[in-house]
């Protein structure tokens, strides 16, 4: 997240001004290479939350690989001259308005490009500037990154033990300490809705998902078609459900419980997403919501389905948080906090850097 900022020169001086106004956008294209960058001034920390926030969609970026730092490898010598900028490239985790639990130790990783021509090695620092520190280390050093390469970002953090909405700004340092333009502005934020309502487990659970799959193939059964290497993962379908009930309890609502003919449905089309490059709830047979249920034996009165598929996957967390943010199709949160619905069935599969969720809602 970046907001914009002036960068101001003068024969005897460097000045860092922040521009006040406008709205954080959540994606950023690459910037002509500058050749300075500021002198770092520490704002003081605001202890107070700060009100607004603009929701935030994680991207889906089809990027170089991220750099990664061998131990034992000398820093490569940069020439004389080379500028130093970046580019923001993606939220990896914590997007903007995640809900953590007051006190809560989480880990906010930001995807950035080196844009500029400077290699950035372990001299250059991520930093704390403004606004809630979180407690935040003093620097995170960075990993080796050429230019046009990126690199993962991450830092431990502590939620404030009170509710309310915070942020954070932090800025890379170059080693000379001086701070490096980020596209149009030089931050990294995040801001967080911190919530007294602890992430419980989930009420009432009938079954677990089912273990990793491989070369799963299901059809001619109405639960849609899959043919593929993919993968499940039992974490992010425990942290979804979680997630979900957690983002209830804040309304007052009861949890859901986890149906296993329900979880069966949205595994199922979970799968054939995955190996079909799906993002609809039409399945590869022409399945749909409706049949995928009545095809477990499910009888529902009412039933809904939210579905979702990124690179790089989004947690159990992520997940709902983008659907509770979704001003596209405001269904998704309408599911998440629904009234007439009672049980639930969660899917998830991995295929070629892909992750896929399918989540399905019912009331008998």
């Amino acid at each position: 997240m970046i907001k914009k900022l002036f960068v101001v020169t003068a024969l005897m001086a460097l000045m860092l001004s922040a521009c006040g106004g406008g709205t954080p956008v959540e994606t950023a294209t690459p910037e002509p290479t500058v050749t300075l960058v500021t002198a770092a001034t520490q704002a003081p920390t605001s202890e107070s939350p700060v009100t607004g926030g603009t929701e935030a969609v994680v991207e889906t970026p089809t990027t170089s690989p991220d750099a990664t730092f061998t131990p034992g490898v000398p820093r490569p010598t940069n020439q004389p001259g080379c500028t130093n900028s970046a580019s923001f490239v993606a939220d990896i985790t914590i997007p903007d308005n995640s809900i953590i639990g007051a006190g809560e130790t989480f880990t906010k990783t930001w995807r950035i490009s080196n844009t500029g021509t400077c290699i950035w090695a372990s001299d250059y620092k991520l930093v704390h500037y403004s606004d809630q520190r979180m407690g935040a280390p003093d620097g995170v050093p960075l990993d080796i990154t050429y230019p046009g390469e990126t690199l993962d970002i991450s830092v431990e953090l502590v939620a404030p033990n009170s509710p309310g909405t915070y942020r954070g700004n932090f800025v890379i340092e170059n080693p000379e300490g001086l701070i490096m333009k980020i596209d149009e502005d030089s931050r990294l934020w995040l801001i967080i809705n911190v919530t007294n309502t602890a992430v419980a487990p989930t009420a009432t659970t009938t079954t677990s998902t089912s273990p990793t799959a491989t070369n799963s193939t299901t059809g001619d059964n109405g639960l849609g078609t899959a043919s593929c290497s993919f993968t499940t993962d039992r974490t992010k379908l425990t942290d979804t459900i979680k997630a979900i009930n957690a983002y209830r309890a804040q309304s007052g609502l009861p949890a859901y419980t986890v149906n296993n003919l329900l979880a069966r449905a949205a595994q199922a089309h979970a799968n054939d997403m995955a190996c079909n490059n799906l993002f609809v709830h039409t399945g590869s047979d022409g399945s749909t919501p409706e049949s995928r249920v009545a095809a477990t034996g499910y009888v529902a009165a009412s039933m809904s389905e939210n579905v979702y598929g990124s690179y790089p996957p989004l947690t159990g967390q992520g997940v709902v948080n983008w659907w509770a943010t979704d001003k596209t199709d405001p269904r998704h949160n309408q599911n998440l906090l629904s009234n007439t619905f009672t049980e639930i069935g969660v899917g998830y599969a991995f295929f070629d850097n892909y992750g896929y969720y399918v989540l399905v809602f019912a009331k008998p």
